[in-house]
């Protein structure tokens, strides 16, 4: 079983507000559907590069799309 990643994201939402599928948002980004899905489903965190191409597809910054959970010290 995979743990999902702490880091979560809100591509799915741009996404279809966009009015793209994943498969044209892949392909825009370079990647394949497979893995698109497997960040949008939070059981993959991309590169800083990934994640910096994603925003840029959306003309968003990555902490509009990115969220990590503030850790407690």
């Amino acid at each position: 079983m995979v743990k999902p990643t702490l880091v979560s994201n809100s591509i799915r939402s741009h996404r279809e507000a966009a009015g793209l599928t994943q498969a044209e948002l892949a392909r825009t980004i370079g990647v394949t559907r497979q893995t698109l899905i497997a960040i949008e489903q939070q059981r993959y965190s991309p590169t800083l590069e990934l994640a910096f191409q994603i925003a840029r597809a959306f003309g968003v910054g990555i902490d509009d799309l990115f969220q990590y959970p503030e850790v407690s010290r």
